[in-house]
């Protein structure tokens, strides 16, 4: 792992927060005809059936994945069978504004999660790069009119996509805690299937408990087939695959600064799908966003 980011670093990382912007819209797109913590079980199943025929031999009895498992079921729990569900879980009771905003913490608990749990020290620069991206995301949120960050209101909602900020946070120190033989950990794919399937049987786990209290209504057509190929081809696998390699490279704490990009790139997707033209507030705050990515990164 290295602090030093190169262009393909930088495209690996810029890709995932793209995806996940994506992701956001269109969760909050088909809220009403799919229970959330179903969608994510159901993007997960469609993603785990894309690529086991290409890595079915990982799960053979004599793979090398199974002496460890527990750090599997670890990353699946965190990864797979948390973080998203808890944030369209978010999205259910909160706004697209307020989920965002919590989100936007991320870099601040990825520096917290690193130094109280593995050990690492948090630079100025460090710091001073979490303060400048903050503003930036900010800066997007308030739609350069810093008074309507006065009128949030924080909800139930809230308090769920800061539980998937800090789980995901968790997820990503732990990719760079090596324990697992190259043969798996060299295989991108193979990695990544190992966490699905004890993600797997987290997310069936919650879902089930869903459907338990009565939500179990979904709208098959179309719209939510389209909507599942996509999360689960692009937010699952591709962002997943791009990040995991971000994080390796550059290590978790300037990865970080690289999620704050994902209110910007929801911004303009809303601007693309809803025709709302990009404002000027929208570069000042790609800047400031970018710029805290600069500082951090620094050695």
């Amino acid at each position: 792992m290295t602090q030093r980011l190169t262009p393909g670093t930088v495209a690996m990382l810029v890709t995932a927060p793209l995806l996940w912007a994506g992701n956001a819209v269109v969760g909050r797109m088909v809220h009403d005809l799919v229970p959330p913590i179903t969608l994510n079980f159901l993007r997960w199943v469609l993603a785990l059936a894309l690529l086991l025929p290409f890595t079915y031999q990982v799960l053979r009895p004599d793979s090398p994945l199974w002496p460890h498992w527990r750090r599997y079921a670890l990353l699946g729990l965190l990864g797979v069978g948390l973080y998203n569900a808890l944030q369209y879980l978010a999205l259910q009771t909160s706004t697209p504004i307020n989920v965002t905003l919590v989100g936007s913490s991320m870099p601040v608990w990825m520096l917290a999660v690193g130094a109280l749990f593995f050990g690492v020290n948090v630079t100025r620069q460090q710091l001073a790069g979490a303060a400048l991206s903050m503003v930036g995301v900010l800066t997007v949120l308030s739609r350069g009119e810093w008074s309507q960050l006065l009128a949030l209101r924080l909800v139930a909602g809230d308090l769920f996509m800061l539980l998937a900020t800090i789980s995901w946070s968790f997820y990503s120190w732990l990719l760079v805690r090596t324990s697992e033989p190259a043969s798996v950990r060299g295989d991108w794919a193979a990695f990544l299937t190992g966490q699905m399937v004890f993600g797997l049987a987290w997310s069936g786990a919650f879902a089930s408990a869903e459907w338990a209290t009565g939500h179990t209504h979904i709208a098959w057509g179309w719209p939510l087939v389209a909507a599942l190929l996509f999360i689960a081809i692009g937010p699952a696998l591709a962002a997943y695959r791009c990040w995991g390699i971000g994080v390796q490279r550059a290590g978790p704490a300037v990865a970080g600064f690289f999620s704050n990009l994902t209110p910007l790139f929801a911004a303009l997707l809303s601007a693309a799908f809803l025709g709302e033209a990009p404002s000027g507030y929208h570069a000042v705050a790609f800047a400031l966003i970018v710029g805290g990515i600069v500082v951090s990164s620094r050695r």
